[in-house]
């Protein structure tokens, strides 16, 4: 298969082959249609996140959405190595892998995933937010920002407040709360 493959760690990855992946027990295979370019992502093709392993070759990336071979839409998440993303097809625990409604395209999909679960979980795991607390959003125009603000009204927010510097993103986001 075709994949973006690290093969020296701080290098540019490459467009090459791959070997096509095997599902293990508990794993599913994903035909990949769309996979996010994140910062993460780039850290760990470099080498230089910590959750790098530092074995060479592997494909890059770490989520995107595809097709199940039963035919299932998903977001998947976590692919098992060497085995990633930006590849025709990848592999991943079935428990990674979230059905996805067919109103939401592919792109915007894979584009969501990484924004979305560092508003959640800031919003979950640090600030630990109870339902009809007021919650302040700074930066609430960058695409982490405006899913926390609708993050922190769907987790029960009383009132939402967000900053930002673009006047008319602030505007868009008068639904999910007070600007």
């Amino acid at each position: 298969m075709k994949a973006a493959i690290a093969v020296e760690a701080g290098k540019t990855p490459i467009y090459g082959s791959f070997d096509d992946p095997v599902a293990a027990p508990g794993e599913v295979r994903v035909r990949v249609a769309a996979a996010a370019l994140s910062t993460v992502v780039k850290s760990r093709a470099s080498g230089k996140h910590y959750s790098s392993s530092g074995d060479i070759p592997f494909v890059v990336g770490i989520d995107g959405v595809g097709r199940l071979d039963d035919g299932r839409r998903v977001y998947f998440v976590l692919p098992r190595a060497p085995f990633g993303s930006m590849s025709e097809q990848t592999v991943a625990p079935l428990s990674r892998c979230i059905a996805l409604p067919d109103a939401l395209d592919d792109v915007t999909a894979a584009a969501i995933g990484n924004p979305g679960m560092s508003a959640w979980a800031a919003l979950r795991e640090r600030a630990r937010l109870v339902a009809g607390e007021t919650v302040l959003v700074n930066g609430a125009t960058g695409t982490a920002g405006r899913l926390a603000v609708q993050i922190a009204k769907h987790m029960g927010a009383k009132k939402v407040v967000a900053t930002g510097r673009n006047a008319e993103a602030l505007k868009s986001l008068l639904p999910w709360g007070r600007m």
